[in-house]
């Protein structure tokens, strides 16, 4: 198994890149979308949202994709993934729009250009309503800062506004009224659609597509169906088109987020890395299940992070974690300190699980 570091578009820098190889890390998960960007904007519904998609460019340019490597290699790390389509790049794909089949040739070019460099990996969350409803709460140790999911805390499920995805402004100028509900037949149809399309050119350029659960795991949020809200539906992910290609992103905290189901975290973890399907994990740990849970330090919450990363081990899952959302701490630079924290607290973790 391998540490790795999350970074935005933003924080895509040589400190940062020089901070994840000191804290352990030797590989980098890139998201060329900025979700989480600074502000917000408001649409002309009145709804927050975080920020435009990209309006400049149909996907990411070898030339591009290029760089970006190179100045990871420099600091003596690898590109383990891409994550995250940027909505401007396949918004018509999730909304089954007229722009649908020039997108998908997008998104191929894309794949394509990500295996020319050698990017062995593009993480994914097919979802028209994104992540949402998180709250920003003292939930962890020392009340240290984290976001949550509380019923009692989330906004109104307003209907999404046209020209909007995942939160993100699409279209600037888009017609009246709101983007159609969508039932769970439509969005695994339109996610048959992507994977019949994609995962052919995807084993032709030796990237791995990496599913995403949903987050929040609820099956409707603001009118659209959500696909993984159970590990059982990941199976069905990966049944529509069989393929080393066809994998998970496999999020740990989103996973024990989920209500009750036929199997458990530890037997998920446990099926899908004897399969195989795991590409990279998000080592993320929870306290408590939707619709009420807090994100914790890796050391503190419902999972048991030892007992997951010994499964793993057993069945030879190679791939990288990244510590994903962790709480942030009470000092001069936040975010570091969390980040810091959870790499010590996973390198050291891994270091005894396989000198055992």
């Amino acid at each position: 198994m391998k540490l790795g570091l999350g970074l935005y578009r933003h924080m895509l820098k040589r400190d940062n890149f020089r901070f994840a190889r000191q804290a352990g890390a030797t590989h980098i998960v890139a998201h060329l979308t900025d979700y989480f960007r600074p502000g917000k904007l408001s649409t002309a519904s009145g709804d927050d949202v975080w920020g435009r998609a990209a309006h400049d460019s149909t996907h990411w340019t070898y030339d591009d994709l290029l760089a970006l490597r190179r100045q990871i290699n420099e600091e003596g790390l690898e590109l383990a993934a891409l994550e995250n389509f940027d909505p401007g790049h396949w918004h018509d794909v999730l909304l089954d729009g007229p722009r649908k089949a020039e997108q998908l040739e997008h998104i191929k070019s894309t794949i394509r250009n990500m295996g020319a460099v050698g990017i062995p990996c593009m993480g994914y969350y097919f979802s028209i309503a994104g992540v949402w409803g998180r709250t920003e709460i003292q939930s962890a140790r020392g009340r240290a800062r984290g976001v949550g999911f509380l019923e009692a805390q989330t906004p109104p499920e307003t209907p999404i506004p046209n020209g909007t995805v995942w939160n993100m402004i699409v279209d600037d100028s888009p017609p009246p009224g709101s983007v159609p509900e969508v039932s769970s037949d439509e969005i695994w149809g339109r996610l048959e659609d992507f994977l019949t399309q994609i995962v052919p050119v995807a084993e032709e350029a030796g990237v791995r597509l990496a599913a995403h659960p949903d987050d929040p795991p609820l099956p409707v949020v603001r009118g659209m169906a959500r696909l993984v809200t159970q590990p059982q539906h990941y199976q069905r992910l990966l049944d529509i088109v069989p393929s080393h290609h066809n994998s998970l992103e496999m999020c740990l905290g989103t996973i024990a987020e989920m209500a009750d189901g036929d199997f458990d975290l530890y037997e998920a973890v446990e099926r899908y890395s004897a399969q195989g399907k795991i590409s990279y994990i998000h080592f993320r740990n929870v306290r408590g299940k939707v619709p009420n849970y807090e994100e914790v330090f890796v050391d503190e919450g419902d999972i048991d992070m030892l007992r997951v990363l010994k499964i793993l081990h057993r069945n030879g899952f190679d791939g990288v974690l990244v510590p994903d959302h962790t709480p942030q701490m009470s000092c001069d630079d936040p975010w570091h300190a969390g980040m810091a924290h959870a790499l010590g607290w996973m390198s050291g973790s891994l270091n005894a699980i396989q000198q055992a």
